[in-house]
C-alpha cells in the first residue's frame, strides 16, 4: 500500500482567538480527485494553506509526501502545483516573463503544453498581467500550475472567475491530462454540478473538521432521507445528521446497506433520494 500524499493529524489553527480549524484529521491517498466543501468562512483556504505549509499551524502534525509541511525539501516543492483563490501573479511582469522565471525553476516543466494552452485560452503573452482581466489572470495561474506536471495539484476555487465556457474547458483538460496521470487533486469548489463531474470523492469540512468523506458515487447512491415518527425510528449503522421537525416526527440523513433499505421500507418509513446539494447544505449546516 502506498504512502499517504498528506497527512493531518489533531491539526488546530487559529486566528485573533478564532479557532478555524479543530483538531482536524485528513488523509489524502495518492491518485485521488478529492472535492473539499464547506460554507463561505466555513476555513477550506486555510486548510488549504496549512496542507501546504503557507500557514504555520498552532498544533498537531502536518505531513506532505511524508516531509513536514513546513520544511519541504525542494525536490517535493518540484511535486506541487498551486492555484489560490486570490491571484498571487506577479503583475509587473509579462505573462511571457512569469513564466519564463518560473520555467527556471522546474525540471520537468512542460513547455509544449504551456504553449498549447496560452493559445486555447487566448492569453496575451507580451501585455502585463496588471492589465489582464480576471479570468485571464485566473486562466494564467492554472497554466503555472500545471505546466511542472506536479504530482498533487491544490485548486482553490480555481474556476470562479471563468464564464461556463472556460469551466468546462478547464474541467476537460483536468480530466484528459492531469487525472489521467493519476495526479492527486484537491480542489475547493462551490460549483456542485462541477465536482460532480470530476470528483472521485468528496470532503465536507464543518465546525473546522473533516466532518465526512466518501467515495462521490458511493455517496449519492447509499445517502437518504428518512422521515418518520421519532420514536418508531430504527438505528442505522451510519446516520450523518438528524433534525426535530416537530415533538413526534424526525428528519435523520442516513447512509443505509441493502438490509437497512429493506427494514426501513418494512415499517413504511417516507424515504426520499438525496442530490449533492442537500447533501452539501445537510453537513455544512
Amino acid at each position: 500500500m502506498k504512502p499517504p500524499i498528506g497527512e493531518l493529524t489533531s491539526v488546530f489553527k487559529s486566528f485573533d482567538q478564532h479557532s478555524v480549524l479543530r483538531d482536524l484529521n485528513w488523509r489524502i491517498e495518492p491518485g485521488s480527485v478529492i472535492g473539499l466543501l464547506g460554507r463561505n468562512g466555513a476555513g477550506k483556504s486555510t486548510l488549504l494553506e496549512c496542507l501546504l505549509g503557507l500557514r504555520e499551524i498552532d498544533r498537531g502534525s502536518n505531513l506532505l509526501f511524508g516531509e513536514s509541511a513546513q520544511h519541504l525539501s525542494s525536490a517535493t516543492q518540484e511535486n506541487i502545483g498551486y492555484v489560490p483563490q486570490q491571484s498571487d501573479l506577479f503583475e509587473w511582469f509579462t505573462a511571457q516573463q512569469m513564466l519564463s522565471y518560473f520555467q527556471s525553476f522546474y525540471p520537468r516543466w512542460n513547455q509544449a503544453k504551456v504553449e498549447q494552452l496560452i493559445s486555447r485560452w487566448d492569453i496575451p503573452t507580451n501585455r502585463l498581467i496588471s492589465k489582464l482581466s480576471v479570468g485571464q489572470k485566473q486562466r494564467l495561474s492554472i497554466i503555472r500550475a500545471l505546466a511542472h506536471q506536479p504530482a498533487l495539484l491544490v485548486l482553490d476555487e480555481p474556476v470562479a472567475s471563468l464564464d461556463p465556457s472556460g469551466r468546462r474547458d478547464f474541467l476537460r483538460e483536468l480530466i484528459t491530462d492531469v487525472i489521467e496521470r493519476e495526479t492527486t487533486v484537491i480542489f475547493s469548489t462551490h460549483i456542485l454540478s462541477d465536482l460532480e463531474r470530476i470528483a472521485m470523492e468528496v470532503a465536507f469540512l464543518n465546525d473546522g473538521r473533516i466532518k465526512l468523506q466518501e467515495p462521490l458515487d458511493n455517496l449519492l447512491e447509499n445517502t437518504v432521507r428518512i422521515i418518520g415518527d421519532t420514536a418508531s425510528l430504527p438505528t442505522f449503522a451510519k446516520e450523518l445528521s438528524r433534525k426535530q421537525i416537530s415533538a413526534q416526527q424526525s428528519s435523520l440523513l442516513v447512509q443505509l446497506t441493502t438490509s437497512e433499505l429493506a427494514q426501513a421500507q418494512h415499517n413504511a418509513l417516507n424515504i426520499d433520494a438525496i442530490g449533492l446539494e442537500d447533501l452539501f447544505i445537510e453537513l455544512t449546516a
